[in-house]
């Protein structure tokens, strides 16, 4: 370069007074963190405590939070001491391209699974739904009857065209901080009703005695116990969206701040609503709390009407965190399919918005041909979830850090809890499928 040239060439980047990046505020990132962990697993932590006891529930709770709360500070040291600001760029300056691939096919995995679940259930609270032939009636067919405006095609439709829709098109997440604050409003309030519910049971001799501790009996083995722990893992990932939230942060510290105070926030809903819904329904409590509202219909209209309330303030809940679940999903997929363009997603009109329509469009014909995918949810939610809250920013730990003792004995054992505690869920359900193959044999004979 000639001194010329040197001369001028600016020492710092052209900036017009007044037109400086708006940052996002401590209070937005924390309904932002809080509406991402608050989804569908809320509903399958009071199954936990009828599996598991009340107390070793309540110390699982704590240690995930606390871990989940840890990787997530990992994740930010080495966002900031590097050039990436995304999760799948931290993951390929360690491990190149393989790595980032790895952690954008877990956000497809579990992202996709979660919106297509979110707008089953919410398909099944408004439309209802038809279970092994039961019936299961929706709050507007308990309304006004059942009619083909209120079906689950033309339901969902209008709830994905005039609500989805308009959320989904906000290209900066720190937009939907108004929505995040409402659903972690309606999750509060769909605790509240549920503590509410149990304590007048409770009052009128209506509850059974809650298990402390486990108990092992004819219908619950030693490794039932550890099938427990994926619920709550999957309840506290939200580690896709770290990286799209903090970025919006003026300093690291301030996610980490709103890190910690959405660990207690969720600790808390979590371990009330598990504890109130199990007083509430004691061992007949479903993996779906919600199918127990339903069956538990009341004679009294108050009753009634708190039933209501429940599901429609929980499948409220669901379409605010809906849109948060489709950022980060759709961040990582042009990532993983257009890593070459020239120009930044929000900042290119027509590849976000043919983005955003495909994902929506794909996620409501799924939800409305596939009936129920809990279960095939639940198992790959589980395994993806399992790497982006654990796996992988330990193997970044290790990476980076592998002669500091302190790092590396903390990640080798989280990385050794997560494989013993997979390969145990692994032989209950092999000792499971062995139980039942003796069973259906012995009645065969």
């Amino acid at each position: 370069m000639s001194p010329a040239a040197r001369v001028q060439a600016p020492l710092l980047p052209d900036q017009k007074p007044g037109k400086a990046e708006k940052r996002a505020s401590v209070s937005g990132a924390v309904f932002n963190v809080s509406t991402t962990i608050i989804g569908a697993g809320i509903m399958s932590i009071p199954a936990t405590l009828k599996v598991i006891g009340v107390i070793p529930a309540f110390l699982l709770i704590l240690i995930i939070a606390w871990l989940a709360e840890i990787s997530v500070g990992i994740l930010l040291r080495y966002t900031h001491s590097g050039d990436s600001t995304t999760y799948a760029g931290v993951m390929g300056e360690s491990f190149g391209r393989v790595g980032s691939i790895a952690v954008q096919i877990c956000v497809l995995i579990t992202n996709l699974g979660c919106l297509i679940v979110y707008l089953i259930i919410i398909g099944d609270v408004l439309s209802g739904n038809k279970p092994e032939g039961s019936v299961h009636l929706g709050v507007l067919q308990e309304w006004f009857g059942i009619h083909w405006w209120n079906s689950r095609v033309f339901a969902l439709l209008f709830i994905v065209v005039f609500v989805m829709l308009p959320l989904v098109l906000y290209r900066r997440v720190e937009s939907l901080r108004y929505s995040s604050a409402v659903a972690v409003l309606l999750a509060v309030v769909f605790v509240g009703i549920c503590s509410v519910m149990a304590i007048s049971a409770l009052l009128n001799g209506k509850t059974k005695t809650p298990k402390l501790l486990p108990e092992l009996d004819n219908h619950t083995s030693f490794f039932d116990l550890f099938t427990a722990v994926p619920v709550i893992v999957t309840a506290f990932t939200f580690h896709f969206n770290v990286h799209p939230i903090g970025c919006e942060l003026g300093k690291p510290s301030d996610m980490i701040t709103a890190t910690r105070i959405s660990m207690v926030l969720c600790a808390l809903i979590y371990f009330s609503i598990g504890l109130f819904g199990y007083l509430l329904f004691g061992d007949s409590i479903m993996a779906d709390i919600l199918v127990n509202f339903d069956q538990s219909s009341s004679s009294s209209a108050l009753g009634s009407l708190l039933n209501d309330i429940v599901r429609l303030s929980y499948a409220f809940h669901l379409m605010l965190v809906f849109p948060l679940i489709n950022f980060s999903l759709r961040t990582n997929i042009d990532e993983l399919l257009f890593s070459k363009k020239r120009h930044s997603l929000e900042k290119d009109t027509n590849r976000f918005v043919y983005l955003t329509i495909i994902l929506l469009a794909f996620s409501y014909l799924a939800a409305i041909t596939i009936p129920d995918i809990w279960y095939f949810f639940q198992f790959l939610g589980s395994t993806s979830a399992v790497c982006l809250a654990f796996i992988f920013p330990g193997v970044i730990v290790l990476r980076y850090s592998f002669f500091s003792n302190k790092a590396y004995l903390y990640s080798s054992a989280r990385k050794n809890f997560i494989t013993v505690k997979s390969d145990l869920i692994f032989f209950a359900q092999v000792h499971r499928l062995l139980l039942s193959n003796v069973i259906i044999s012995f009645i065969t004979l």
